[in-house]
């Protein structure tokens, strides 16, 4: 799918196979979304570029995602994408600006490229460039890491409740470790792709920074270039912060599932102390020998029972006159 953005028309239209080709020069903004070869055709005429492939924007060394090529700059950074499910992914999003002219390239839909679409629908400036449009986008990235990081995080301090909430309001309640381990789990995936994602971001921007040095950038755009590069710092510091949180609140609901089992086996060892003894004087006086003292006493069947009841008492007492229960 290909979508192009003339800011005279004030629209982001979608361009129809019979369109190819006639796209408009005017256009400051083309967005190919899992392209064919003939979108990939009529843009690389209309822009004069060469529009990587999906196999060359999965590359991760520097060199293949952020260069310069006849002019034009091919910047490709981890975006995130289905944040609010339970599957969480990323994708690799190319950036290429050419003259004034901005050409993305991407396999997945990110939500940013929808809130900036929806943005430049209802306002825009007629002599919008496609640089102003990179920099709503990249915007509108770190606005989304922001956003998925503070809720994470407040999803992640309601786990560590779960965990560390009083004994009182915990005693006779069954939780739910399995439940807790996967939520937990899930947070740790989400943070570390959106870390991912920060990091491809902050390089990108810091290469934007380096080309621009040349480039008669206004004022304002490099400062918010500036901004952003603060953003992106600070953001990945609180990714940081809380992959560290998620691994003591992970290590913290570990040992709380070896106290439950502890526990459980303790109460299994203290039984069979106490019901040791009484166990013991059962099969004394449960064996078949013909000559026993006590089988002809009256008084032995009651005096055998209430031996086996103290024996059972007395280990109890002494374990919880030292605290082990």
């Amino acid at each position: 799918m290909l979508s192009v953005f003339v800011p005279s028309e004030f629209t982001l239209k979608k361009a129809a196979a019979t369109d190819l080709a006639a796209l408009p020069e005017a256009a400051v903004w083309v967005d190919l979304v899992n392209p064919t070869v003939e979108e990939d055709r009529a843009v690389e005429k209309l822009a004069g570029i060469a529009v990587p492939t999906r196999e060359d924007m999965q590359e991760i060394e520097i060199s293949s995602r952020l260069y310069i090529e006849n002019g034009a700059r091919y910047m490709t950074a981890t975006l995130m994408c289905q944040s609010d499910t339970d599957m969480p992914r990323t994708t690799a999003v190319t950036f290429i600006l050419t003259g004034h002219r901005l050409v993305t390239v991407r396999y997945d839909l990110p939500k940013p490229f929808a809130l900036v679409e929806a943005k430049l629908a209802r306002s825009c400036a007629p002599t919008i460039t496609g640089e102003q449009v990179l920099m709503e986008l990249l915007d509108a990235v770190i606005d989304r890491c922001a956003d998925i990081l503070e809720r994470c995080g407040a999803e992640i301090d309601e786990v560590s409740h779960d965990i560390f909430e009083p004994e009182s309001e915990r005693h006779g309640q069954a939780k739910r470790y399995s439940q807790i381990l996967i939520a937990i789990g899930r947070k740790g995936d989400l943070t570390s792709k959106v870390r991912e994602s920060l990091v491809s971001i902050g390089r990108l921007v810091t290469f934007l920074s380096a080309v621009v040095e040349g480039v008669k950038w206004s004022k304002d755009m490099r400062e918010q270039l500036k901004t952003m590069q603060r953003d992106v710092s600070s953001l990945t510091d609180h990714a940081s912060y809380l992959s560290n949180k998620i691994t003591f609140v992970l290590d913290a609901m570990l040992g709380v599932v070896n106290l439950e089992q502890n526990n459980i086996i303790k109460l299994f060892s203290v039984m069979a102390v106490v019901l040791m003894p009484p166990t013991l004087i059962a099969s004394i006086y449960g064996m078949n020998f013909k000559v026993m003292p006590e089988l002809e006493w009256v008084h032995g069947y009651p005096m055998a029972l209430i031996m086996m009841l103290i024996a059972a008492i007395v280990p109890y007492w002494i374990f919880k006159w030292k605290k082990w229960l």
